[in-house]
């Protein structure tokens, strides 16, 4: 796949790509990857805003939330398997 910049982001890539010392595709690829992780957390803290303003939801969250805590206690010790 062939993607054309304009020539600030070009040059931005050039640049980057002899700061890291990393080919630009790597530069790029780590950049879409920055970008994505990005989104998601975005939609993460939209998706728990949403439940957090419903009373009847959040207040299922924090029991779901109780009960999986409950599972720390599981009487294994640190190390066991």
């Amino acid at each position: 796949m062939n993607v054309r910049l304009d020539r600030m982001s070009a040059e931005l890539l050039e640049k980057l790509a002899r700061l890291y010392h990393r080919p630009k595709t790597e530069i790029v690829s780590l950049a879409i990857e920055r970008y994505w992780r990005r989104w998601l957390l975005e939609e993460n803290n939209r998706a728990y805003a949403a439940l957090a303003a419903d009373p009847e939801e959040w207040s299922r969250e924090l029991e779901e939330r109780r009960l999986w805590d409950n599972t720390l206690a599981d009487g294994l010790e640190e190390g066991d398997s």
